[in-house]
């Protein structure tokens, strides 16, 4: 391969992990993965936490919304492992210093959070990273609103839609990278493509020298890039 794919974990380990737990992070990075995906909310007392969903019924034994528990509140409840919901903090401490790259994504497509942008964006500011961060957001008012707060971080839109010229798309809207449900061709930005658990397309991904391809089984990724 001309450039070699990166491998992103998606929420970390689902296939081994609950999905966006300490756990799965950890066991990511020491299993030498390339990348984490992750998602970020804020709590009503505006802690970024990392779930995927605006809720915690899915993934806890608890239930509401995030926007609408305290940090305290939420940490009463546990993940299927019985971790707490970690927070944003916890992660970062968690990957300081570690040579893994990050995808942030700010859940911001369903709801929206006061200053989440700014928040989040100077957490990360205040950690000892190797690689710059990829912002990514299904909201494009998210990452132009991040983007006015600080131009020199990488932002990446996410669609499930085939868009029309995602070059000029990209380059129109100050974007580091395009974060696709299906392949496109893209030449100019970066691409990373979710989520991708057969190792046919993983393959395809691969042999197209995408930035990166974002999975829930990392592993399975590394073995596919690995014979080829």
């Amino acid at each position: 391969m001309p450039n070699m794919s990166l491998i992103y974990g998606h929420r970390g380990v689902p296939v081994k992990f609950p999905e966006n737990s300490l756990a799965g992070f950890a066991y990511a990075i020491s299993h030498h993965i390339d990348g984490l995906e992750f998602d970020v909310h804020l709590t009503q007392d505006q802690i970024p936490v990392i779930m995927h969903d605006e809720r915690i019924d899915r993934t806890t034994n608890g239930q509401g919304a995030i926007a609408d528990l305290t940090f305290e509140q939420l940490r009463r409840f546990e993940l299927a492992n019985g971790e707490p919901v970690p927070s944003l903090q916890e992660f970062l401490n968690l990957v300081s210093g570690e040579p893994v790259h990050l995808n942030l994504e700010l859940k911001t497509d369903r709801h929206y959070y006061l200053d989440i942008e700014r928040i989040v964006l100077r957490m990360v500011r205040q950690t000892d990273l190797i690689y710059p961060v990829v912002f990514s957001s299904f909201n494009l008012k998210s990452l132009q609103r991040a983007y006015a707060i600080d131009a020199s971080q990488k932002y990446a839109f996410l669609t499930s839609a085939r868009l029309g010229n995602p070059d000029e798309f990209a380059t129109h809207e100050h974007l580091e990278g395009v974060h696709l449900e299906h392949y496109q061709p893209v030449h100019h930005v970066a691409e990373r493509v979710w989520t991708v658990d057969e190792p046919i397309v993983m393959q395809q991904l691969f042999a197209a020298s995408v930035n990166a391809v974002i999975t829930n089984n990392f592993e399975l990724a590394q073995q596919v890039r690995a014979a080829m």
